[in-house]
């Protein structure tokens, strides 16, 4: 896949590898810590966000170990995987209309706040600066560590805005010279779960755009087409997410000369069988053991 490529190096950092199965269990351990510590968070509280899944999971995983009870709002069109798994974990689902996406939930879910505060810690993952610390703090000293600082460009999906933010200023104080790229869909009206198009949607309180030197736009096949291309080719098998991360990183590739590419691919394809049929028949899952036999060009983080 990256085999035509002179003097890059794409590194991926694989976060489906996370305990609860996403990069937004860093946020969401965060997030509930901080409220713990500053005593918004309290037992008689119910935590309270929208998520499209990933987040929501997170919190899930974390409040059955803590003893907290949780509360998502979420789009009615999210993936039956992820409806499956946060009603496992015993969580109390409120669907909102698909047709109005993240920004529908993310309303919601502060008009229930708004109607009974007393009884929720609203964990506000889009405003809430936790959830960039977490990156600030862990993702970003970790691809400085593997890649021996040698990292000279950041290639994110732009949710939140949570990874891009907090894992870019790290980065930018280790080296000002190392470049930031946001992923968003080319549109308002996609199928790529967990980005967001931010010219139509409600722009995230964390969201910083003046920190990147650019942003990549993805279409939803072309995001699809290269999650399955990464499961049959390379044995990575990821969610649609992870397939934009790694078209525009290979974009962006392709447009200079040398460099080490970073980019993160937030969650597997376990979540997300409706976008590849056969792709259970092609999936290996990489464990550490196999790092070291990945070529130079494209390696695990």
């Amino acid at each position: 896949m990256t085999g035509h490529l002179k003097g890059v190096e794409i590194f991926a950092k694989a976060e489906w590898l996370n305990p609860g199965g996403s990069i937004k269990d860093r946020a969401g351990l965060r997030i509930i810590e901080d409220g713990e510590r500053s005593g918004q968070l309290t037992r008689e509280k119910i935590i309270l966000d929208s998520t499209s899944g990933n987040t929501g999971i997170a919190y899930a995983m974390i409040a059955a170990i803590k003893g907290y009870r949780v509360e998502l709002v979420v789009p009615e069109n999210i993936s039956e995987e992820r409806k499956k798994a946060l009603e496992a974990y015993g969580v109390k689902l409120i669907f909102t209309d698909p047709l109005l996406g993240s920004d529908g939930a993310l309303l919601e879910a502060k008009r229930i706040y708004e109607a009974n505060p007393k009884n929720y810690f609203l964990a506000d993952q889009y405003n809430n600066p936790s959830n960039w610390k977490a990156h600030y703090e862990t993702t970003g000293v970790e691809i400085i560590y593997q890649t021996r600082g040698r990292a000279t460009h950041l290639v994110a999906g732009v949710g939140t805005g949570g990874t891009l933010m907090g894992t870019g200023k790290r980065l930018k104080e280790f080296d000002p010279g190392i470049k930031l790229f946001g992923v968003q869909p080319d549109s308002g009206f996609h199928g790529i779960e967990g980005l967001k198009h931010m010219e139509t949607a409600i722009r995230p309180g964390i969201y910083d755009e003046s920190i990147l030197d650019g942003t990549i736009f993805v279409k939803t096949e072309e995001a699809y087409e290269m999650a399955r291309r990464l499961a049959r080719e390379e044995g990575l098998w990821v969610g649609p997410s992870s397939g934009a991360a790694l078209w525009a990183s290979l974009k962006l590739a392709e447009s200079i000369e040398k460099g080490l590419i970073v980019t993160i691919l937030p969650d597997g394809g376990s979540r997300y069988p409706e976008y590849c049929s056969d792709c259970d028949k092609q999936k290996r899952r990489f464990s550490l053991k196999y790092q070291r036999e990945i070529s130079p060009s494209h390696q695990l983080l």
